[in-house]
């Protein structure tokens, strides 16, 4: 897998998400989609199903986090969604980490791409420290949580774009880096804190980069979406 766009399905519905999606039939390239709580929870794994058949790639964003054979045998019923990338929470530690690449690598040896969240784009240094009693800079925390990933066999992290060089540099350049926390300059951060233009994004080392707000809400999303490939990709 190259660089690539995903663009975030944050939608309450099948039928918003495909009256969303039939604004992209025009264009030659399927949007890589991301599928968050909020859709799965409101239409379950069909709807998976219903958008791979479609022919998109898919980022089924669960961020499971519970005791290591809880997350086992959860990844073991997500690998036959045909998902190509899942995720987990770091935190849930490297325990957790090894169980869930079990569950989710199917007999025959082949599994979606497995990442883990470090920390979320919308904490902050004093979030860190108030509410989850951090007291280590974030930088410091995030690549805590990417090495123990990195060691426990995973693909790559979910970070903030302003993480990602640094992320490659202490796990390799194989490790993927996936991005949330990017606007377009002239954009809202929204409740985002730790952010990015694509551009910005790409030249920091980003692998992939996601993209909620700034093309879903926008006036012409495949457009904005265009705009997104153009900056990022080139």
């Amino acid at each position: 897998m190259g660089k690539d766009v995903i663009v975030a399905c944050d939608f309450a519905s099948a039928e918003a998400t495909f009256a969303f999606l039939d604004k992209f039939a025009g264009l030659e390239r399927k949007p890589f989609l991301k599928i968050g709580m909020e859709l799965y929870y409101a239409e379950g794994p069909d709807i998976v199903r219903e958008i791979k058949r479609r022919g998109h790639r898919i980022f089924l964003d669960l961020k499971l986090h519970d005791i290591p054979n809880t997350v086992k045998k959860a990844m073991a019923v997500l690998s036959r969604l045909d998902a190509d990338i899942v995720n987990l929470h770091a935190a849930g530690t490297a325990q957790m980490m090894r169980a869930a690449l079990e569950g989710l690598t199917r007999e025959d040896g082949t599994r979606p791409l497995l990442i883990a969240v470090t920390q979320l784009t919308s904490t902050d240094q004093e979030a860190l420290e108030r509410d989850l009693l951090i007291d280590k800079p974030m930088d410091e925390v995030v690549m805590h949580y990417a090495k123990t990933a990195a060691e426990a066999g995973l693909d790559g992290v979910v970070c903030s774009p302003l993480e990602a060089e640094k992320v490659h540099s202490v796990c390799g350049a194989d490790f993927l880096t996936v991005t949330p926390g990017i606007r377009f300059a002239d954009g809202d951060r929204g409740d985002q804190k730790r952010v990015m233009t694509p551009a910005d994004a790409k030249a920091a080392g980003s692998d992939y980069i996601v993209v909620g707000r700034p093309i879903t809400a926008a006036e012409d999303p495949a457009a904005a979406y265009e705009r997104c490939v153009r900056e990022f990709i080139g």
